[in-house]
């Protein structure tokens, strides 16, 4: 039985180039196309594909942003990003947003072809060339939380609890209601194992974010 495909990409050429790719392949079939998101998703609902392989950049909704409201109509499909942009950021959120795999548009012909055949198979796809990427990147946000894991919202509230204001002078000076900034306070305590406010204005001493003479 083939895998049928939606193939949706705002450029004639690139879907055209796409359904010659896969319809050469016996088992796998091209049943139809879409130039821009909201048509995607009426053509999903129309034709059923099994694999949605869908442009990440288009004019209008990106692909990204269609991910929610395509597999709502169509849970069944897997849905496949097609992008020039080898960001690992995007990657992520395409992943977060729904995606079964994704796939660089400089891939070669038989890398799309795989990548279908995977994400239709249940399995998560992630073009080669970007695999060393986002393992650099995680490792890199990693080390960065070991570093410092507090935030920069955070920081801001840790200096200015250090400096002596309160939870209701700190939410005012943010923006932020009272009970966020017992939050933040709670969170700053928790991650930096601290239980008093002598050691909150040390620590606070101890990374630069007061100096003495403030």
């Amino acid at each position: 039985m083939s895998i049928r495909v939606l193939v949706v990409d705002d450029h004639a050429v690139v879907r055209s180039g796409l359904r010659r790719v896969l319809d050469a392949e016996d088992d796998i079939e091209t049943v139809g196309e879409a130039a821009n998101a909201d048509r995607a998703i009426f053509e999903a609902m129309e034709l059923k594909p099994d694999v949605v392989l869908m442009d990440v950049t288009m004019p209008g909704k990106s692909g990204v942003d269609a991910l929610p409201a395509l597999l709502q109509s169509v849970p069944d499909a897997r849905v496949l990003m097609l992008s020039m942009h080898d960001d690992p950021g995007y990657v992520r959120a395409a992943f977060e947003a729904g995606a079964s795999g994704y796939v660089l548009k400089e891939a070669a012909d038989s890398d799309v072809v795989a990548a279908v055949r995977a994400v239709a198979s249940g399995e998560r796809y992630v073009h080669p060339a970007l695999g060393a990427k986002l393992i650099a990147a995680e490792a890199e946000e990693r080390r960065r939380a070991d570093a410092d894991p507090l935030s920069e919202r955070e920081r801001e509230v840790l200096r200015l609890l250090a400096l002596g204001h309160t939870n209701q002078e700190i939410a005012t000076m943010l923006y932020i209601s009272v009970r966020t900034a017992e939050t933040h306070r709670a969170h700053i305590m928790q991650k930096l194992r601290l239980s008093s406010r002598a050691q909150l204005v040390r620590y606070a001493l101890d990374s630069g974010l007061i100096e003495t003479s403030e």
